[in-house]
């Protein structure tokens, strides 16, 4: 076993193809794990296309994925823990850079946290490295498909509903993109006692869907009096909370019309385009704020966890397809035209 095949973006001509690598070597600290599964977000295909970059990767390639599951192979030296082989773990979506201040007092809040595929080599692979600190134990009756994309494709919506938004019962809340990160965002705000939860998406099979996942209703973002019918559908209250999951300036213009007196738009979609509010007045005059969010932290991996274990949070209806490795570029294809409308497609070495 001295290679393996891996999924690598050549960073300075943008191509990408699955090639034969070197199986990597374990670190001190570091354990092989043998992937059994690796889900395939839109930020890979952001990074595909060219928009969205790496902060620095000086070897200028890079092997993607960074939601990933599967099997400890190797163990390194000097671990503090037992991970002995065969034991199944999923790994977190990134890791802490080591070096910051918070970093260097043990405390939470890394300054410069690094992603898993984006940073440092993914799991798009038939075998990933992974520092000690990223490893989470999963039982043996999670599959592994599921447990691949609970880092990212479900942490950080879950994230973004019970600690960043905070949601409460009875919060009214909307949903902008029910596709791989809105549809959990769905799932988890209803979990947390959200009333009503309302899915918003241009496509018509998105919103059966939402509804299907828990979503109270579904609203076409296009319709005529498309702001009219959300304020009915609260009450005349209006949202406690605008999830954009979408990252379109133009959600971000209609989620602000539809918050009530101190409701908060949280930005979870990725775009560097600039937020504009068409009526600065009225946002200040109802006390609206915005929070941004990005990711997750280990702790909610390890919640989630528990919950998918246990029966409380259902993700056997996540994973749309699964392709093999070597079919790599047919899942970015297929996630970037959304064929098939897929919350996740995931990858199976």
């Amino acid at each position: 076993m001295d290679t393996m095949l891996a999924g690598r973006l050549h960073l300075a001509s943008g191509t990408f193809a699955v090639e034969e690598v070197p199986v990597p070597r374990p670190g001190p600290g570091e354990v092989l794990v043998k992937v059994e599964a690796a889900g395939v977000c839109l930020s890979d295909v952001h990074l595909i296309d060219g928009s969205l970059r790496p902060r620095s990767h000086p070897d200028g390639v890079i092997t993607l994925g960074h939601e990933v599951s599967g099997v400890i192979h190797t163990p390194g030296p000097d671990l503090t823990g037992s991970w002995s082989p065969g034991t199944r773990v999923a790994l977190q979506a990134g890791q802490s850079c080591g070096e910051c201040d918070a970093c260097r007092k043990r405390r939470p809040g890394c300054l410069a946290p690094r992603t898993r595929g984006v940073d440092y080599d993914g799991g798009w692979a038939e075998f990933a490295l992974a520092r000690e600190d990223t490893l989470c134990r999963i039982p043996d009756h999670l599959p592994f498909e599921q447990a691949a994309i609970i880092p990212d494709a479900v942490s950080t919506p879950y994230a973004a509903v019970v600690a960043t938004a905070q949601v409460r019962p009875a919060d009214a809340v909307a949903v902008w993109g029910a596709g791989g990160l809105g549809a959990h965002g769905i799932m988890v705000a209803r979990l947390a006692g959200a009333a009503p939860v309302i899915a918003v998406d241009p496509l018509p099979e998105a919103r059966r869907r939402a509804e299907r996942l828990g979503a109270d209703l579904a609203l076409d973002p296009s319709d005529e009096g498309f702001v009219e019918a959300m304020w009915a559908a609260t009450e005349g209250r209006g949202l406690r909370f605008a999830f954009d999951f979408a990252g379109v300036p133009a959600v971000r213009e209609q989620a602000a019309l539809c918050l009530g007196p101190g409701g908060t738009l949280v930005l979870v979609g990725i775009t560097r385009q600039p937020l504009v509010l068409s009526d600065g007045r009225r946002f200040g005059f109802l006390g609206n704020q915005i929070r941004g969010h990005y990711g997750s932290e280990p702790e909610h991996v390890e919640q989630l966890i528990r919950l998918v274990s246990t029966g409380r949070l259902n993700l056997s209806g996540s994973v749309s397809d699964r392709l093999p490795l070597a079919d790599a570029k047919e899942a970015v294809a297929r996630l970037e035209h959304k064929t098939g409308n897929p919350i996740r497609i995931v990858l199976v070495p």
